[in-house]
């Protein structure tokens, strides 16, 4: 069994119920707050305090509304809905924390690759290089018709731009400024150099950008490229891009075959065997023993709402399960949704994977004491083949407080948790490499501005 310290994200959502559907009535919740500025500068600093490597911040760009043809379920239940913008108390949280890091979703479908470079730029200068960039294609219609689509763009052709996307926001981090274009020359009246600053001249299939880029140099230049895509060809756009995967599954054999198949396609492109991290989400229940533990979970089960249960996979999948027995089977069926989340429900009925969905979603819960939750963590990454994990939360802060009071501490007994942060931006301490860049095989790599000729970089190709 490995015995490096685990990477620990805590994964959280600006609304009021993020994957536990109900636990927003627990007399302890204070998830409400998520409108208040506070609630996330309180929250940075207890996850700081706990060792945390990131805070895994998930986002959506449109409302539930599959399930029953309206947002009336996702509204009573407060699932995904309301839900804020993740980016602006990410400043604030830097300021009031040293080390930790910020995992932000944006999606590439809905926004513009040049002002997404200036937004990671900006952060990055903010956070001293503590960011990262959870890449998503977005798989709600609610969310394209919203931003002037009558509906989503087919899954692979999301897939497609969003490569083609990352191509751009290479280039304008890597290639557009030289290293040492700022030379603030009070003498000369020079700021920076022009010589040192080009334009992009991106011209593709979606996107042209002639650039250059707004910003210069930060301590990362790319952001910490994160990925949560399982279809096929999410799999093989992690392998290109992702540093760090958040893998789904709730059996390990299933999470380390994904894992595996990552692996291998990132050798094929030339990616070293190490390039990339793993994590799978859990939901983590606990308390000072396995009884303790126990008796929250019971409670939170009878908090739990199937109807927003339903209202999430219904808003997943994109598949209205209202209009289906809850003891049916669910089969495969096409989806221009989320293909991986319809695959980990397949073989089980509606009811089970309304159950389950109702609390912390179609992922692993690991209830009990320090003990038992150290000893199922540790299992669990080594028969995944996992670095870390995403610690979802039944209540929040509390499932976090919980987690830094009696796991983290049987954590560092066993060396599974730092006690000291390494120095360094959040890539150097999430890979231990020895500089903020990407490394050398990184796609983001071939962007890099070199003044010996060559012909335009491209990524290989994904048709």
């Amino acid at each position: 069994m490995r015995r490096n310290p685990l990477i620990l994200n805590a994964f959280i959502m600006p609304t009021v119920g993020h994957l536990s559907a109900g636990l927003w009535r627990h007399h302890a919740d204070q998830a409400h707050r998520y409108s208040s500025l506070s609630y996330w500068t309180e929250l940075a600093q207890l996850l700081e305090s706990g060792g945390f490597d990131t805070m895994f911040i998930a986002d959506t760009l449109g409302p539930l509304e599959v399930y029953q043809g309206s947002t009336d379920a996702a509204l009573r239940d407060a699932i995904q809905l309301p839900v804020d913008d993740p980016l602006p108390a990410v400043s604030a949280m830097a300021a009031v924390t040293r080390h930790l890091g910020f995992g932000i979703t944006v999606s590439t479908s809905y926004s513009q690759p040049y002002l997404v470079a200036r937004t990671f730029s900006t952060l990055d200068q903010l956070t001293d290089g503590r960011i990262g960039w959870n890449v998503v294609t977005s798989a709600l219609d609610s969310a394209a018709r919203n931003l002037g689509l009558d509906r989503q763009y087919d899954h692979d052709e999301r897939y497609d731009r969003a490569q083609e996307f990352l191509e751009v926001t290479y280039k304008l981090w890597e290639g557009s400024w030289e290293d040492d274009a700022v030379v603030c020359d009070r003498i000369n009246g020079v700021y920076t150099d022009p010589a040192k600053v080009h334009p992009i001249d991106h011209a593709g299939d979606y996107y042209r950008v002639p650039g250059p880029h707004l910003c210069a140099p930060t301590p990362q230049r790319t952001p910490v490229i994160f990925q949560a895509g399982a279809s096929s060809r999410g799999l093989d756009f992690a392998a290109r891009n992702a540093e760090l995967v958040f893998v789904g599954g709730r059996e390990a054999a299933d999470i380390r075959g994904k894992v595996a198949a990552i692996k291998a396609r990132a050798a094929e492109l030339g990616r070293a065997a190490d390039a990339i991290k793993f994590v799978v989400s859990v939901i983590v229940v606990t308390g000072c023993d396995d009884a303790s533990a126990q008796s929250k979970y019971q409670e939170y089960l009878e908090l739990s709402s199937v109807e927003g249960a339903l209202a999430l996979f219904s808003g997943f999948t994109g598949i209205d399960w209202s209009q289906h027995d809850l003891d049916e089977v669910i089969e495969k069926a096409d989806t221009n949704a989320s293909q991986s989340t319809l695959a980990s429900g397949r073989g089980r009925t509606l009811r089970e994977v309304a159950e389950t969905l109702s609390f912390g979603g179609l992922n692993p819960a690991v209830i009990g004491g320090p003990a038992t939750v150290a000893d199922q963590l540790e299992t669990l990454a080594a028969e995944g083949d996992l670095d870390g994990f995403n610690i979802a939360y039944a209540i929040s802060p509390g499932s976090f407080e919980d987690f830094v009071t009696h796991v983290v501490p049987e954590l560092r007994r066993r060396g599974r948790v730092h006690s000291e942060y390494r120095p360094g931006t959040l890539r150097e301490k999430l890979t231990h490499s020895q500089s903020g860049r990407v490394p050398e095989d990184h796609a983001a790599a071939g962007f890099r501005y070199s003044t010996t000729p060559r012909g335009p970089a491209r990524l290989p190709s994904v048709r």
